[in-house]
């Protein structure tokens, strides 16, 4: 099995449009999990920094606009990327004008 990190974006809605539409998140991950597909999932603060010039840089952030904002993301243990694919188009972001970015993972021998 391959792991496949979904990264949310954008859906900039407020905290109280989010709410009304958790349902549908809960119930399309409960049902990822049941499946034995769910690996990890978390929403992300929109509170965070951006460090860069090897810390010599730091900004208050993100602040991109909205459609390029990361609200979440969820791991996923599958076969392949079009696997992937097929489950992200039951995901609830398309119903916040937001979109899905699939990254497979990969492992580094240390």
């Amino acid at each position: 099995m391959a792991k496949y990190m979904y990264l949310f974006r954008g859906a900039g809605k407020t905290r109280e449009e989010m709410e009304l539409h958790m349902d549908k998140w809960r119930k399309w991950i409960s049902g990822l999990a049941e499946k034995g597909k769910l690996v990890s999932q978390h929403p992300l603060s929109k509170k965070g920094k951006q460090v860069f010039d090897s810390g010599r840089v730091i900004h208050d952030g993100p602040y991109i606009e909205g459609k390029e904002i990361i609200g979440g993301y969820l791991i996923v243990a599958i076969k392949n990327l079009d696997e992937a694919v097929e489950i992200s188009k039951e995901c609830p972001i398309f119903g916040h004008d937001g979109f899905v970015e699939i990254r497979e993972i990969l492992e580094i021998e240390l």
